[in-house]
């Protein structure tokens, strides 16, 4: 249950025995009886206990006892209650409650019949540290944990990337870490180029980097045009003082500020803090354009396709959006919105309980923001057409494949496998999937490499763990294969002896009816002579200028490139490792203290117990772990 269902709840559920076998009107019909006009959420199974639709109710008996008539509903609810074997119910106090649970249980179950936001990553936002006498500005993402101001969200990593480069040319805020700071003994590039004030060699005082840090918080705070009079103000001051350094650098920081606010013609002078959130639907498909608005500027936007059943109307897709947009968000104080919601000030209730102020919702008619939406709407028109067009492209490709492989079907799912390591260092498998809708990259996963025993660069080896790995999951999570999570294809990185290895390991696992082929080079290794090999058929190319190959070098590649990027952090992260992090109880603050105290991890390691107790945060026990931890070892 998620982590806010109400404390009052009841939970009932068809057993075997009569009930389970009768589907349909007559199942949902033989719960009535049990039901009140409680609110509260309610669940559809399948025959096999999956979930098909989640849905909340302001009565319970009265929502459930419209799907136990037998006319009246769409083609999908239709196909929804023909399928649905049994239900559970869970109630709640209010029916701001049971939305909220609503929204948990889609996110977390995914059932086959709601609306579903697919895409559902966080969001960068900028953060001001302030756990430094010279605070640096940076991107950050992720739970906020670091001490210091954060700004946002930003809808992309490009446009906070563009607010920072602004950020740097106005106000010369340093961006380097702090151990990067710590080590300059002489100003970098950013202070040549007039992007940052060159704190870590003293080029500012605390005071005045201080003062610098203000003004772009309130830059951030949509403050902009104080800060510049107050510029302007200085550098009169300066001038009349004869100052005229100062004073030039005073002009470039207020062109380069003017420069910013011309590009941000398109802000929103009367929305200061909102969401505008349009949606377009077509040939049953939908794009939801989310357009952030923050301090009176526009940081941004970001498209989502949810998935539809089919024959949802707007303001129910809409809906169902935002409540699983913002189960993991904290909302602004305005959602502006293109399509009215079934039950606005139900979610506007719930919005507000969620960000502890009043959250409006509003479906302009007139003035700057329907001028927002319009143009959010605008933006999702056109992004669904691009969307379609893309799919259409997708859906060829994936015919040809099946055409070119011999495959009964075109897959809806392929997954490719390449190694990745140095002499077998640092040895990481990647998988990446595509699909109908392209690269799907939530569904990307990383393997570290586990086996100790495996020679070092033995990539058959590495291959049979990753794999092995791969399908004990699979046969474990899915193992009816009806979740969408098997593959219809595998494509290896590799020729004959590869692909031999491999169809042994599917086989000894029992999974050796899922379509496989190794890409392998051309004699001289040339892209574009790359040859196909399959279990028991002869190797073959495709002509040189056929899109199919280009699709499978796309994959290939995509794979090469994943793989190399978790090598590449994973030798990073094993460069900054030291013995300490083996260490019980000594964490991140602690093994700081110690090598500011010490200066190394090898110091530490000789330090007898009396240094070690000296150290700021380690107690006697702990310094007794540590003495023994290093002498034990030698």
């Amino acid at each position: 249950m998620p982590d806010n269902a109400p404390d009052r709840g009841t939970q009932q559920a068809a057993g075997t025995g009569e009930k389970g076998r009768v589907t349909g009107h007559a199942c949902i019909q033989s719960y009535l009886r049990t039901l009140d006009a409680s609110p509260g959420v309610y669940r559809m199974l399948d025959d096999k206990g999956a979930v098909l639709y989640v849905g909340k109710a302001r009565n319970l008996k009265a929502r459930v006892s419209s799907y136990a008539r037998p006319t009246g509903h769409s083609g999908r609810i239709a196909r929804m209650i023909a399928a649905t074997a049994s239900m559970m119910f869970l109630t709640t106090r209010t029916e701001t409650e049971a939305l909220l649970l609503e929204q948990n249980l889609i996110k977390q179950l995914k059932p086959r019949y709601n609306v579903l936001l697919r895409d559902d990553k966080s969001f960068p936002n900028i953060l001001v540290a302030k756990d430094h006498a010279f605070p640096q500005i940076k991107k950050h993402r992720g739970a906020r944990k670091e001490k210091g101001a954060y700004y946002g969200p930003f809808a992309s990593a490009g446009a906070v990337n563009r607010t920072l480069n602004q950020l740097q040319r106005v106000f010369l805020l340093r961006s380097c870490s702090d151990s990067v700071f710590d080590s300059r003994t002489r100003p970098c590039l950013l202070y040549q180029i007039k992007r940052c004030s060159a704190p870590c060699v003293g080029y500012v005082s605390e005071a005045e980097y201080a003062a610098l840090v203000a003004d772009a918080e309130r830059f951030l705070q949509g403050r902009s045009t104080k800060v510049q009079s107050e510029l302007a103000e200085e550098m009169q001051a300066a001038s009349e003082a004869m100052e005229f350094e100062r004073a030039a650098a005073l002009r470039d920081r207020i062109r380069a500020l003017t420069q910013v606010q011309s590009s941000q013609g398109i802000n929103p002078r009367g929305v200061a803090e909102a969401d505008v959130i349009a949606l377009h639907m077509e040939g049953g498909q939908a794009c939801v354009q989310v357009f952030f608005i923050r301090a009176h500027q526009n940081w941004g936007n970001r498209d989502f396709y949810p998935r539809l059943g089919g024959s949802e109307a707007p303001d129910e897709v809409l809906q169902a959006f935002i409540g699983q947009f913002y189960a993991t968000k904290e909302p602004p104080r305005q959602v502006i919105l293109s399509d009215a919601l079934e039950d606005p000030d139900l979610v506007a209730e719930a919005l507000s309980g969620k960000a502890g102020r009043k959250v409006e919702i509003l479906v302009p008619q007139r003035g700057e923001k329907l001028e927002l939406v319009s143009g959010a709407l605008r933006n999702a028109r056109e992004s669904l057409a691009r969307k379609m067009a893309e799919t259409a492209t997708q859906s060829k490709l994936l015919a040809g494949l099946a055409e070119a492989f011999a495959l009964d079907a075109p897959p809806q799912r392929i997954e490719v496998y390449d190694n990745s390591h140095i002499q077998g260092a640092h040895a990481v498998g990647a998988m990446i999937v595509a699909g109908p809708d392209g690269l799907m990259k939530n569904q990307y996963r990383k393997f570290n490499i586990k086996d100790a025993n495996l020679t070092p660069g033995d990539d058959f080896g590495m291959m049979k763990e990753v794999l092995t790995r791969r399908f004990k999951r699979l046969l474990k999570e899915d193992p009816d294969r009806d979740k969408g999570m098997w593959p219809d294809l595998l494509l290896i990185d590799g020729g004959a002896g590869q692909v031999s290895a491999v169809r042994q390991i599917m086989e000894e696992m029992g999974v050796g009816d899922i379509d496989m082929v190794g890409v392998a080079k051309g004699l001289d290794r040339d892209a574009g002579k790359e040859e196909f090999h399959r279990t028991g058929l002869r190797p073959f190319a495709l002509r040189h200028n056929d899109p199919v190959l280009y699709f499978i070098q796309r994959l290939r590649d995509e794979a090469h490139r994943f793989a190399i990027g978790t090598h590449r952090a994973k030798r990073a992260k094993a460069v900054g490792a030291t013995p300490l992090d083996e260490v019980p109880g000594v964490g991140a603050t602690r093994k700081r203290a110690l090598l500011a105290h010490f200066g190394s991890a090898k110091a530490v390691g000789r330090a007898d117990l009396a240094d070690l107790k000296a150290v700021e945060g380690i107690s006697d026990a702990l310094a007794e772990t540590i003495y023994d931890f290093f002498h034990e070892r030698g």
